[in-house]
């Protein structure tokens, strides 16, 4: 959709309405696209990496438990 400077100042609020609905607005002065209106993209977070440097990971973590150690942690110690 391409809207005048004048049409953009006295509709702004329903041109905003359709940005947000997908529509691509640009706006033209003397015929000539001058500028675009598009959504605000909003930037999301990822959660990998939210804990780092709050815990280390030592060598051998991966190794599967021994009886004692299984047995501990399942009996909460």
């Amino acid at each position: 959709m391409n809207v005048s400077v004048h049409a953009a100042k006295t509709q702004l609020s329903k041109l905003l309405d359709l940005v947000e609905d997908g529509e691509q607005v640009v706006i033209q002065r003397h015929g000539r696209p001058v500028a675009e209106l598009v959504p605000v993209r909003h930037e999301r977070t990822s959660g990998l990496g939210a804990m780092r440097g709050e815990f280390t990971i030592v060598d051998g973590w991966e190794r599967p438990l021994t009886d004692e150690e299984a047995e501990a942690f399942w009996n909460g110690r």
